[in-house]
């Protein structure tokens, strides 16, 4: 058995097509849906994802605003900058760009974004509603994982899912997800015992820790979904996911590469929550409007 990929970038590029379509129907109504992301510092990586984000907010015609403050900034300040995008009624959507600086508390400015604006769904009001099944702007990793096993017509009703990564970034909300389609779910993490004797059961297997070769064929049951969140860097340098992708190919009936897997779904969900922002602040003129 050979894997067949799960091609991230198709499926991103799908579910752009359709959030331009929207943006478009929005904008004739004279609703342009924005997006602010606040970068502190001058982090390398942080700034490429963040030049990303723009890109694709204006190849989708939405608005874009990048709030850059030196990494001197105090806690107060970037509080009160936040306060202020939650207060502009042309920005349905805010993005504090992580990791911020040692002296920054994250949890103090992501608790400080308006839930009715966060857009990256780290909110704890956000986390409780998708832990209660309530509608909510759902994390964007997560999120984009349920929506590639859809794209591949996937059902994980009764499907054994196991979830290696405990984050709260991906590793919580995805098995949360899962779970609230159906799925039995399973966390393991760096203290688990015997991983490959639960990473074994898995109809599909999430996988992302951040270390490299994680996952070997050993670990893998014949015919599963393999989903590689992973980011690292093999010997020669070149970017790989936490799956020893080589290996896992040979077992599973899916896999993700790294890079384009999982990685362009991110930001396409991103647009999706904005865009979904932009329609709850502006739906009673749109009720009017479509009456």
């Amino acid at each position: 058995m050979t894997a067949k990929l799960i091609d991230g970038k198709e499926i991103a590029q799908a579910i752009r097509k359709e959030i331009a379509l929207e943006v478009k129907l929005l904008l004739k109504e004279k609703i342009v849906p924005g997006l602010a992301v606040v970068l502190v510092g001058d982090n390398q990586a942080s700034r490429t994802y963040v030049s990303n984000k723009q890109k694709t907010c204006q190849e989708l015609g939405m608005h874009s605003v990048l709030v850059e403050l030196p990494e001197s900034v105090s806690q107060k300040e970037l509080v009160e900058k936040i306060e202020e995008l939650n207060a502009d009624k042309a920005i349905h959507g805010i993005l504090v760009q992580l990791p911020l600086p040692g002296h920054i508390d994250e949890k103090e400015i992501i608790e400080s974004i308006s839930p009715e604006k966060d857009v990256d769904g780290f909110h704890p009001i956000n986390i409780g509603r998708m832990m209660t099944g309530q509608d909510a702007f759902l994390p964007c990793t997560p999120y984009g994982i349920l929506e590639m096993l859809k794209f591949i017509g996937y059902s994980l009703e009764g499907k054994h899912a196991v979830v290696v990564g405990r984050s709260n970034i991906v590793g919580k909300p995805v098995g949360q997800l899962l779970l609230n389609e159906n799925a039995t779910v399973t966390y393991c993490h760096s203290r688990t015992n015997n991983l490959a004797e639960h990473t074994k059961q898995a109809d599909v297997l999430i996988v992302a820790v951040g270390k490299r070769d994680t996952i070997r064929l050993e670990h893998v049951k014949e015919g599963a979904v393999v989903i590689d969140v992973g980011m690292n860097r093999n010997d020669e340098g070149k970017l790989c996911g936490d799956v020893s992708f080589d290996e896992v190919l040979t077992a599973a009936s899916y896999i993700t590469p790294v890079p384009g897997g999982v990685g362009p779904m991110t930001i396409t969900m991103l647009m999706k929550n904005t865009v979904k922002s932009a329609k709850k602040a502006n739906l009673i003129k749109l009720e009017t409007l479509n009456s």
